[in-house]
């Protein structure tokens, strides 16, 4: 059960320890009534803090959400999330109205009472999340039957292909198929290149510790129950490591291969694709974007990432927005944050972007904002052909599979079971520990985390 804490201080205190892997007591059962009137008129003063370096999607929407609330000041942090700082700020009673987090971190706050539930907001603002978000996203936040924080964004993972060295190696972008790995393999090994053992050339990126959920997740594994505790040590997880390992092990070992894409010019002119150092990546929605200004110099296509039974797989990323315990104007937070995430804001930010793009004679791939009437209006309005079929293939390969995303599962631990698992990943495939003992071992941390978080 989830634990009630009481007093500013004491939520500090207890925030530091939750987040660490320690935990204090509690004194009440079941999911808190905090008494907040989230229907009240917004006015007033509202402190937030979030949208660190806005772009045009986040300057447009923050635009919109102060026009609707003109009778609010709105005072913004724009710095970069910090668990150190919420820490601080709780304990010192320096309490944001609206904190803009990682997903992956809502349950564990919530299962601390240290955000307020929004069910009521929802229902002051006449939003149903089901209805507004992708089932996938609204379970990412949703603890004991609560829903605890506004949504927004959801970047769906797929396999770039590039077709320059697919052509040369002879193969197809089916051959770069994640549901059948004798084929996958057969493929990379066809790619792959080194130069005195050292890899010049990767048949295949799988991003291991940056998107290791996807593979485990993919290959029919979880990473935690209905409850939220960690399963890491489920034997269900061996298969997508023991996939990574080989894909590592067929381009010299994890070692090596991290060595090779530490190196890469990811951002840059002289990018992997560019520089002909992937035959295939996986890479999130966004990526597109940062290739789209060297379309003239790469051939790409994407492919969905499969699951085990041959399925595209995908699985919600993103951001939201949370009203910390303490906040001194949660009516006004709430009347924000659902301006913010609303089809207005949104179409803002699709023209926002859709002007951006006409200026710089960039491509426009569209937004993807975790809701599913706004990615399909954006897309009607904004998303034209390029005149590179190829690269266009690309785009809709994204729109393809964000419809296919699946929770990683909330957590009071789930930050510590997302570095458990990386931890685990990185020591199997080096070879320091069997798959079994290294996921044991994270299992073990995880749990300990999990037990503090949801001490009575």
């Amino acid at each position: 059960m989830r634990k009630r804490i009481v007093g500013l201080v004491a939520i500090g205190a207890v925030a530091a320890l939750a987040l660490t892997g320690c935990g204090g007591g509690g004194e009440e059962e079941g999911a808190p009534e905090s008494g907040i009137d989230f229907s009240a008129e917004p006015t007033g003063t509202l402190n937030a803090w979030g949208f660190e370096n806005a772009d045009d999607v986040g300057q447009s929407r923050l635009d919109y959400a102060a026009e609707q609330l003109s009778d609010v000041d709105i005072e913004l942090d724009a710095t970069a999330f910090d668990v150190q700082k919420l820490t601080t700020r709780i304990a010192s009673g320096d309490v944001p109205d609206v904190v803009q987090m990682d997903r992956r971190y809502v349950a564990q706050y919530a299962s601390q009472g240290l955000i307020e539930p929004l069910d009521s907001c929802f229902e002051a603002q006449g939003v149903d999340p089901s209805e507004q978000w992708y089932q996938s996203v609204v379970d990412d936040v949703t603890l004991d039957g609560s829903v605890w924080a506004v949504p927004q964004f959801y970047q769906p993972p797929a396999i770039l292909v590039n077709m320059t060295v697919l052509d040369e190696a002879g193969l197809t972008p089916e051959d770069i198929d994640t549901s059948d790995p004798d084929r996958l393999i057969a493929a990379v090994e066809k790619m792959y290149q080194e130069s005195g053992g050292v890899p010049t050339r990767l048949g295949f990126d799988p991003v291991s510790t940056g998107q290791a959920e996807l593979w485990v997740l993919g290959q029919g594994g979880q990473l935690a129950d209905e409850n939220g505790a960690p399963t890491l040590d489920d034997p269900s997880n061996v298969a997508g490591l023991e996939l990574l390992k080989r894909i590592n092990d067929a381009q010299g070992g994890f070692a090596k291969v991290k060595s090779l894409t530490d190196s890469f010019d990811t951002f840059g002119e002289n990018n992997q694709f560019v520089a002909n150092q992937v035959g295939a990546q996986v890479n999130a929605q966004w990526y597109p974007n940062v290739l789209s200004p060297y379309v003239d110099k790469i051939d790409i296509q994407a492919v969905p990432f499969k699951d085990a039974d041959g399925q595209p797989f995908s699985v919600a990323s993103g951001t939201s927005f949370v009203v910390p315990v303490g906040a001194k104007n949660p009516a006004a937070a709430c009347a924000w944050m659902i301006n913010l995430t609303s089809q207005d804001a949104w179409l803002a930010a699709g023209d926002a972007r859709g002007e951006t793009r006409a200026a710089d004679g960039g491509i426009n791939t569209g937004l993807f904002t975790g809701s599913p009437a706004a990615d399909e209006a954006i897309r009607d309005q904004w998303v034209k052909p390029s005149g590179n079929d190829n690269f266009d293939q690309v785009i809709s390969t994204y729109y393809d599979v964000v419809g296919y995303g699946l929770t990683f599962g909330a957590s009071p631990a789930g930050q510590t079971i997302q570095t458990e698992l990386n931890n685990a990943v990185g020591a199997a495939l080096l070879g320091e520990k069997s798959i079994e003992d290294a996921l044991a071992d994270a299992q073990t941390a995880a749990m300990r985390a999990y037990e503090s978080a949801t001490a009575e």
